[in-house]
């Protein structure tokens, strides 16, 4: 049995009981109506899946009773019926938005057939919408969670921006999530359907971020054997995302301002002039206020970005998540690793909320992850951490020094130790790439003793 409905809408009674009558043998559930006026008021009490409605009618015309159907509900499809076809009238009910036409007298095979012909387009299309609502909740960034007055803070935040073009800088420590962010606020926009393009701006030397930013022509230095296309242009009608940007060269400073200026830019070797429709999301944690102070960063190009600001708790401030993401992580790393670990002990919850957490939620799920596969029991221990409660704050940073800056190094200094000073293990461990490894690296004087 069909359960679509249908509204038959004729002046004359023999066509709206005749029409009646056959759509009733094949299950739909009927309604019928003798004017345009009559048929609206109807349509006041209830939504139908589809509507047959005569051309010519006194009063309100069909065409007329088309365009106010499609007011109330854009999704009921209409079928009109016309003793006086002709292809003006034809073309403007399609433009109007009706499914099709058919001509008196009426053919019930014909008529039935492209019944059942639009009423499983509307049910497809409908099944296309819950499918797409499915898969917009599954993209949502899986570590964007919390409870915190803080992250509901940054969430509202998200949803605010996402609904704008306007270009947004997040602002956060090392691990915060910035990058989720960034993510969580294109997947809710209008470009959702559109890649965001991620570009680490910090790992990269100034002519191969030109490269990576711009694209290049064949033959355009040593190596470049192929044209190929730039981040900002893949990233047309989506997102590109800078990361660190805040690393970037006065020279490079100086190209970014001029293409988020234009949206015009030439590959490097090139004449030809690219286009690109894109928004621009960028993130850092230096203090770029310091950096224009000091000449670093260019003053135009920081307004620019700086339009709206996110600003990104440090997990250390925002504690109550601490559990709710200790879970989560415990949760995900179980499932990938096929481990049975039913929870975290009283002990090991205790010690993480007094831990000050440098490396912030990378550090967090790098601890979950390491005492899911060494665990020797059903529960995850304060040794199964990555450590120990020697490794309190007052070892982690130098006595009587906890700024952030002070507890960072010390950080990096133990996980460097810990690895004989291995920077491709230490920098998997830390979820950091090497490039920006030998930062931190030379920006603390740290160095492997001799």
């Amino acid at each position: 049995m069909n359960k679509e409905s249908i509204l038959i809408v004729d002046d004359e009674r023999i066509v709206r009981e005749s029409l009646t009558h056959w759509f009733e043998e094949e299950g739909y559930t009927l309604s019928s109506a003798e004017s345009g006026e009559a048929a609206l008021k109807i349509f006041d009490k209830g939504k139908y899946d589809l509507a047959l409605l005569d051309m010519k009618m006194p009063g309100m015309s069909g065409l007329e009773l088309l365009t106010k159907i499609k007011e109330i509900d854009n999704d009921c499809f209409v079928i009109l019926i016309t003793a006086f076809a002709s292809v003006p009238t034809a073309i403007q009910a399609l433009k109007d938005g009706a499914y099709d036409y058919v001509t008196k007298p009426v053919d019930p095979d014909e008529l039935n057939n492209l019944v059942r012909n639009a009423l499983e387009q509307r049910r497809l299309r409908k099944e296309n919408a819950q499918l797409k609502d499915k898969i917009e909740l599954l993209v949502v960034p899986e570590n964007l969670v919390g409870e915190s007055i803080q992250m509901k803070k940054v969430l509202e935040m998200v949803t605010t921006v996402a609904a704008t073009d306007t270009t947004v800088m997040i602002r956060g420590e090392s691990g915060t999530g910035k990058e989720l962010v960034a993510k969580a606020i294109h997947q809710n926009s209008r470009r959702k359907y559109f890649p965001i393009i991620t570009v680490n701006c910090g790992a990269l030397s100034e002519s191969l971020l030109e490269s990576e930013l711009f694209g290049h022509e064949k033959g355009s230095f040593t190596g470049a054997h192929f044209r190929r296309k730039g981040k900002f242009e893949i990233a047309n009608g989506g997102t590109i995302f800078l990361d660190e940007i805040g690393t970037i060269s006065v020279k490079m400073q100086v190209e970014i301002l001029r293409v988020i200026e234009s949206r015009k830019f030439n590959r490097v070797g090139g004449n030809e002039i690219v286009e690109s429709d894109f928004r621009i999301i960028t993130a850092t944690n230096e203090d770029l206020e310091k950096l224009i102070e000091e000449g670093k960063f260019r003053k135009d190009l920081y307004y620019r970005l700086n339009v709206i600001t996110l600003p990104i708790p440090p997990l250390r401030e925002r504690r109550e998540d601490i559990p709710i993401l200790a879970e989560h992580f415990l949760k995900k790393y179980c499932e990938m690793m096929g481990r049975n670990v039913k929870g975290i002990s009283a002990e090991a919850m205790d010690f993480m909320m007094n831990y000050q957490w440098p490396g912030n939620v990378r550090e967090l799920e790098n601890a979950i992850e390491r005492a899911v596969v060494i665990g020797k029991t059903d529960l995850i221990k304060a040794e199964d951490l990555p450590f120990n409660k020697s490794n309190t704050n007052a070892d982690i940073s130098p006595e009587g020094d906890l700024s952030l800056s002070a507890i960072e190094k010390k950080y990096i200094e133990k996980v460097l130790e810990q690895n004989n000073w291995n920077i491709s293990r230490s920098a998997n461990l830390l979820k950091i790439d090497r490039v920006t490894l030998y930062n931190k690296m030379s920006k603390f004087g740290l160095r492997k003793p001799s």
